[in-house]
């Protein structure tokens, strides 16, 4: 049981304003020793009033509410894994309304199931996993003449392979079919400029262009596959997998940008931009979440990432960030042929958590214990983003975000979040759960929790 004294306006933000952070190792200190300041309102201010005066101390991390709260995360992830086993197992893909599965090339490649490995391993359900374990010693087979995306199959089956071998306790079945995979998609590199095709056929180890923007890579998928082929070329001290997709972010390096920022389109044969459409959503988010976490994967030893990373967080602040009326909600808005919009894609929400991770670089505020104007400011952005992430979930009729939101800069019947009507979608996308996870585990703030 953990307590801290109570001021009917409190929430754990204070220390973190004050240079102190909750943590588990604070809430092991006499109450006493707690700073008592005046805290902000926490991003969903609760609807009904403390009955206890401000003397008394009452609980607000309860070990058993929160272990009930995680059991029912696991049962729920149960539920939804039964209906796939049910119905469509060893299919890419599920649909639980019509109760069946289908692939994305031929019989499969385990789109689903490899992707749920860690899952399965971090939840501690050994029956499921040694089923899908089962599974991809048995049936899963890259062999298939079908062609692929890329960069899902990169995050979603090279990713998923890697994550399952290291917390399985190095599974070198993991680890077989994951350099099966890599092989296969090394051909998507084959490119005049090294930059990778948007698809690949598996048999063939052969890249395929996409099929618009003149045959156009997306930037942040062919940005994004860095993590993983470095990885995996680190398990298997083969040197191609590193130099194939590290070659990718040089040719990115010497390009001209606008403070840093990216057009979402690259020619594989040009090896240019495409284009000069900006934004930090579709085709364009993940780019600037890789700059920093390369940056960290190599323990902070390759700083040409550092560099892009700042440079381009620099254009993000001058360029892209604005404020809605009335209520002043931080968004981050995109750059169409150099004007202005006032969108914001839900995959932008990735951002609040990643600001923050640019500003510990993994350790939790209290253990940074200086942080410099441009860190604060950072900080504020990365906070005051995932609120704003919040509130495009709180502000409907469902409780569900949706895929795209507009914000009004002019007082009018519109206030602050506009819908339009084909966005009005959500496709469970994880990114504001994810910024969310990310401020509690660096801040210690409850409310994120």
């Amino acid at each position: 049981m953990i307590y801290i004294r109570w001021s009917i306006n409190s929430t754990p933000e204070t220390l973190l304003d004050e240079g102190q952070v909750f943590d588990d190792d604070a809430f092991e200190r006499p109450v006493e020793t707690l700073v008592q300041t005046q805290f902000h309102p926490p991003i969903h201010t609760p609807t009904h009033t403390p009955t206890h005066t401000p003397t008394q101390i009452p609980v607000v991390y309860d070990t058993i509410k929160w272990k009930e709260r995680q059991n029912a995360v696991r049962e729920a992830f149960k539920h939804a894994w039964g209906g796939y086993v049910r119905d469509a197992w060893g299919c890419d893909e599920y649909h639980p309304i019509s109760h069946r599965g289908s692939n994305l090339t031929g019989i499969g490649i385990g789109f689903t199931i490899v992707d749920s490995l860690d899952t399965l391993l971090i939840m501690d359900l050994k029956e499921e996993f040694q089923h899908a374990r089962d599974w991809v010693a048995r049936s899963l087979d890259f062999e298939q003449n079908g062609n692929v995306n890329v960069f899902e199959t990169t995050i979603r089956v090279l990713g998923g392979l890697l994550s399952a071998y290291h917390l399985a306790g190095n599974d070198t079945l993991f680890l077989s079919k994951a350099i099966d995979l890599g092989d296969r998609l090394l051909g998507a590199f084959s490119s005049s400029s090294g930059i990778p095709y948007a698809s690949v056929n598996l048999a063939l180890k052969q890249g395929i262009p996409a099929h618009f923007v003149g045959g156009a890579s997306s930037t942040s998928e062919a940005t994004t596959l860095q993590l993983e082929f470095k990885y995996l070329s680190h398990l298997t001290s083969n040197e191609e997998y590193w130099k194939k997709a590290e070659e990718v972010m040089f040719k990115i390096d010497s390009l001209e940008k606008l403070d840093g920022l990216v057009p979402i389109y690259l020619d594989p044969h040009t090896g240019n931009f495409v284009g000069k459409t900006i934004t930090l959503g579709a085709r364009g988010d993940s780019y600037y979440e890789y700059l920093l976490k390369q940056y960290l994967q190599t323990s902070r030893t390759e700083n040409i990432y550092l560099r892009m990373y700042d440079q381009s967080m620099d254009g993000v602040k001058s360029r892209l960030v604005n404020y809605s009326s009335p209520s002043k909600l931080l968004y981050i808005g995109e750059l169409l042929n150099d004007e202005f919009s006032p969108k914001m894609d839900h995959l932008v929400c990735f951002m609040g958590g990643n600001f923050a991770l640019g500003v510990t670089l993994g350790k939790t505020v209290r253990e940074v214990k200086h942080l410099n104007f441009k860190q604060l400011e950072d900080l504020r952005i990365g906070k005051e983003l995932t609120k704003t992430c919040t509130e495009m979930y709180f502000r409907t009729a469902t409780g569900l975000a949706p895929e795209i939101a507009y914000f009004t800069s002019l007082s009018g019947p519109e206030k602050d979040i506009s819908i339009k009507k084909f966005d009005s979608h959500n496709l469970l996308r994880p990114e504001t759960v994810e910024s969310l996870f990310i401020m509690w585990r660096l801040t210690g703030d409850v409310q994120y929790r």
